[in-house]
């Protein structure tokens, strides 16, 4: 704020192309010689009945934000992913029970994660199954699922459920302009550039990131000694 910085909050709806940028939003827009992009990334839902009513009392998307909740407890992981195994071992050292929900019949997890999982006897799968519905009124009591093969349904018991399906990048105002993955993540290079000149990305939002905020702090000092030698260069 000593050096002039102003702060805006509002939702970016797009970028123009060419400079100087156009940033478009939703109560007005800006132009910029330079960009850094740190929208970040944010955890896919099931978007199902009663996960968004339950979020924060019994549905988690973080096992080791919140598994210590859970101890001497029965829980649920959704996923069949290294994250969704990765979690699955860390709430093991809490709860009494974990039960992974995976709508294939395998894993996709790597071999030593499957091997660890698969010795540890706290852990119960649940294959080629989904979630339908969370339920529960004011705190989770179950989960009500259904087999993707047979199409039975039937009810889980359980006091939380941890979604581990992936994470989603905040790339959609960007498609048009930057080049992004399969994923949706923006291509940088080692300096966090992107596609278009005197564009960059930093932290969870770019391909490759770690996901560790150490790491996205890193990002943004690169971004940002990037986007300052590029306005003292074309000054």
């Amino acid at each position: 704020m000593k050096y002039g910085l102003e702060v805006v909050t509002d939702e970016v709806t797009s970028l123009s192309q060419g400079q100087p940028y156009n940033v478009s939003t939703t109560e007005g827009n800006f132009q910029a010689a330079s960009i850094i992009i740190a929208a970040g990334s944010e955890y896919r839902k099931l978007r199902v009945a009663g996960e968004g009513k339950l979020s924060g009392h019994g549905v988690s998307y973080c096992a080791t934000c919140d598994g210590f909740l859970f101890r001497d407890r029965e829980v649920a992981v959704v996923g069949g992913g290294d994250t969704a195994i990765t979690d699955a071992l860390e709430l093991s050292r809490h709860a009494r029970k974990v039960y992974v929900i995976h709508r294939r019949d395998q894993l996709r997890a790597g071999k030593v994660l499957q091997e660890r999982a698969f010795a540890q006897p706290k852990l119960e799968f649940i294959w080629s199954t989904v979630v339908d519905e969370v339920l529960g009124e004011k705190m989770l009591s179950g989960l009500k699922l259904h087999n993707v093969k047979t199409g039975q349904q039937s009810s889980l018991k359980v006091d939380g459920v941890f979604v581990a399906v992936g994470l989603m990048p905040n790339s959609r105002s960007f498609f048009n302009i930057l080049e992004l993955d399969d994923a949706g993540y923006i291509v940088t290079d080692e300096m966090m550039a992107t596609s278009a000149p005197s564009i960059f990305a930093a932290g969870d939002i770019r391909r490759n990131s770690a996901r560790q905020v150490a790491a996205a702090v890193g990002d943004g000092a690169t971004a940002a000694m990037s986007a300052f030698r590029y306005l003292q260069e074309t000054s």
